[in-house]
């Protein structure tokens, strides 16, 4: 799987961590992107869903992936996301992303209008590719339906790597549907796609997936990584079992407030709870009682960083 995928494996769309002031944390953050690194991660996928990313502005983008960069994680393990409304934007902080080195973008299609056709998301991507015009862009669009309210259907996917078979190189599906990945899987043989949650990693690997990139890999990526690496054994199916089980349990709740509580409460640092608005911190006594729940059911702990 390593030899023909760029990404591969437990890939983290990491955590923004937020002072009291409101702004992002870049300590913090370079901490915690360093962490999952050592927890098992492959790669890192920052200004994610997770990430709040449609809450930061292009300048703290382009300022947090400086941080990581500047601070020693490789930028070819680095897949942000770019992909925003305007099209300007999106070209902006995805060649800054090319400029320094990172091994790919996650671009989400433009989403707030919402009655747009294939052509027209067509012709997003391709005047981005145009616009950025260097060799070393990589491509991996972000279909998240149920948060963005606009897709890419499987026709436009092909339609893209036949057009860009040298930038659109792969996929993240958050769809939730395993129908559409496995459709995906079995269309387009070499093109990388990853599951975005753990749930259906086992399944993507049977097929031809490279791995997933998942929020709970922000403090579970060592058990999600023990069924990457072992999906081919005789174990697999319990293990899977496992990571889908305890992955249930957290997104039972608010995922990113969720996440958040519990990274503020394994290291003992109560601004990891912070968020931006619309999003507000999870109830302390729902927080508690959700940590309580994946110590008792899965001996669930995070290691400190």
């Amino acid at each position: 799987m390593t030899g023909t995928h760029d990404f591969y494996g437990v890939i983290a769309p990491v955590l923004t961590p937020f002072g009291e002031d409101g702004n992002p944390d870049a300590a913090r953050f370079l901490t915690h992107a360093k962490w999952l690194l050592e927890d098992g991660c492959t790669g890192l996928a920052p200004f994610g869903t997770t990430g709040e990313a449609n809450s930061l502005g292009l300048e703290e983008r382009m300022g947090l992936l400086d941080t990581l960069i500047d601070g020693g994680v490789d930028p070819k393990i680095l897949m942000p996301g770019t992909g925003l409304c305007a099209l300007s934007d999106t070209v902006t902080v995805s060649r800054h992303a090319v400029e320094r080195g990172c091994g790919g973008v996650m671009v989400l299609p433009p989403f707030y209008y919402k009655a747009v056709n294939d052509d027209g998301l067509f012709a997003y991507y391709s005047e981005m590719i145009e616009q950025i015009g260097d060799d070393r862009l990589k491509i991996y669009l972000y279909h998240i339906p149920p948060v963005a309210q606009v897709g890419l259907s499987v026709e436009l996917v092909g339609r893209l790597i036949k057009a860009y078979p040298d930038t659109v190189v792969g996929l993240k599906d958050s769809s939730g549907d395993w129908d559409n990945t496995k459709a995906l899987l079995d269309a387009y043989s070499g093109f990388t796609i990853f599951p975005g949650s753990e749930i259906f990693l086992l399944d993507g690997m049977r097929n031809g997936g490279a791995g997933c990139i998942t929020a709970t890999g922000n403090v579970n990526a060592r058990m999600i990584r023990n069924v990457y690496d072992n999906w081919e054994t005789d174990q697999a199916d319990a293990l899977q079992e496992e990571i889908t089980s305890l992955r249930m349990t957290v997104q039972a709740r608010p995922m990113i407030p969720m996440l958040k509580a519990i990274v503020a409460h394994y290291r003992n640092d109560p601004g990891w709870t912070n968020v931006r608005p619309p999003f507000l911190p999870l109830d302390a006594a729902e927080a508690q009682a959700g940590i309580a729940e994946l110590s008792e059911q899965y001996g669930f702990e995070l290691k400190a960083a």
